[in-house]
């Protein structure tokens, strides 16, 4: 059975769609962009605070269904530009560690919901 999370500590769905799912003990997480939730603007200051306000949207997610990134198994992560790589993996590491960080994809492409620079899913399982 599915259980459909919830939080107002991140943005809340613009379409058809939920933050998470909870399927058993695994979550998937629809994906984040920068979205500040209190103010529901844009937060594309730079590459890093954007970074930054995917990752803490993420973890309100994640908190919601009782989870931490200690329990990520897979992220996917959607760029705009590679060479915002090595900037946004400093933001993304720091969520983790190292020695047990999820298995991950990094992957450039055309476009973006809203035209933002990032976009992270995750998978979880506690």
């Amino acid at each position: 059975m599915k259980k459909i999370i919830f939080t107002d500590k991140a943005p809340a769905p613009i379409g058809p769609y939920n933050q998470a799912v909870l399927v058993g003990n695994t979550l998937y997480t629809s994906g984040q962009i920068a979205i500040n939730p209190a103010t529901g603007t844009l937060v594309l200051d730079t590459i890093e605070t954007e970074t930054k306000q995917v990752m803490e949207n993420l973890k309100a997610v994640l908190e919601a269904a009782e989870m931490t990134f200690d329990d990520v198994v897979k992220t996917s992560i959607f760029i705009m530009d590679m060479n915002d790589f090595g900037k946004i993996n400093t933001v993304y590491g720091s969520y983790f560690n190292e020695k047990t960080a999820p298995a991950r994809e990094t992957v450039q492409v055309a476009c973006l919901p809203k035209n933002v620079n990032i976009e992270i899913t995750m998978i979880a399982i506690k």
